[in-house]
């Protein structure tokens, strides 16, 4: 019974529930909590997985069966939550080598193309300038972090846009939203490709932006954030592995809607909060307590 729970969970939280949870739209309302959900429900999927083949160890040899006289049924069930183990570990790896590898050839351009904006050692010196008339601003995440902006930024948008777009890409270095995307990434790319929920993935991204889009309003107000939104929906392609600001117009028409709270399903944005804060506790703890239960009550 617990075994089919656990798988149950798994398949749940790996195939229906991200689908369903991509057209629940009323949840960007509340991005910082939802984001936590879709990290919670990842996990969950994550470690039901991997408990599901511990789980069953004491229903094949009994909880308190000597471990010598059954290392086979042992060594396949290390085997089984090895290899998934195995799996989300080469993901990673190869997620992380290419992002990287991208970002420092990208930085490396930048500096070399592109000129630095408070070498003095303020809070700027991560500026870069490129000469282009696009308007397009982005930030290059890491260590030697850039935020890279093009002259036509600099050309097209008044101060208090410009305030905004800055923010826009500060919150996006200083809460490390590419660690997040990354661990979504790592995951989406671990799973067979007929398994991938490429919705899950896009709401993942919106919620980031919106994050990032709600720091920028916290520092000049609702409307020049999104004159700033607007200004920079050229459709520009951005590098991999970066995060920007400029989106497709229908993309950036979304985020529009999305700039300030507002009630979630009905219910004030706080107690929206709550309740998916809640939720997410319950689904990370969930396979956590089926594997207790296996080995406690078998």
């Amino acid at each position: 019974m617990v075994i089919a729970a656990l798988l149950t969970l798994t398949i749940a939280l790996a195939w229906p529930v991200p689908r369903l949870m991509a057209g629940m739209t009323t949840f960007r309302r509340a991005p910082r909590a939802a984001l936590v959900v879709w990290q919670s429900t990842t996990m969950g999927a994550v470690l039901a997985a991997l408990f599901a083949a511990p789980a069953a160890l004491p229903y094949v040899i009994g909880p308190t069966a000597a471990l010598a006289d059954n290392a086979t049924q042992i060594a396949v069930a290390v085997a089984v939550s090895g290899l998934i183990a195995g799996r989300l570990i080469v993901s990673g790896h190869r997620v992380g080598t290419r992002l990287r590898a991208h970002r420092r050839r990208h930085r490396r351009l930048v500096d070399l193309l592109a000129v630095p904006v408070g070498a003095d050692g303020s809070h700027a010196a991560h500026m870069r300038v490129i000469e282009h008339p696009t308007p397009t601003a982005y930030c290059v995440p890491g260590m030697r972090r850039r935020v890279v902006l093009t002259q036509g930024t600099l050309d097209s948008l008044p101060e208090d846009q410009l305030v905004a777009v800055l923010a826009h890409e500060r919150a996006h270095l200083r809460a490390r939203h590419d660690l997040i995307l990354e661990f979504f990434t790592v995951i989406h790319e671990a799973v067979p490709s007929w398994f991938r929920c490429e919705m899950a993935m896009h709401e993942v991204k919106l919620l980031i932006e919106v994050l990032a889009d709600r720091a920028a309003v916290r520092a000049t107000g609702v409307v020049s954030t999104a004159r700033a939104i607007v200004g920079m929906a050229t459709g520009a392609v951005k590098p991999e592995g970066m995060l920007a600001m400029g989106e497709s117009p229908s993309a950036a028409r979304l985020r529009l809607e999305l700039l300030q709270p507002g009630p979630v399903a009905g219910l004030p944005a706080g107690v929206a909060a709550t309740v998916m804060y809640l939720f997410a506790t319950s689904v990370v703890i969930m396979p956590v307590a089926l594997l207790v239960v296996a080995w406690a009550t078998a």
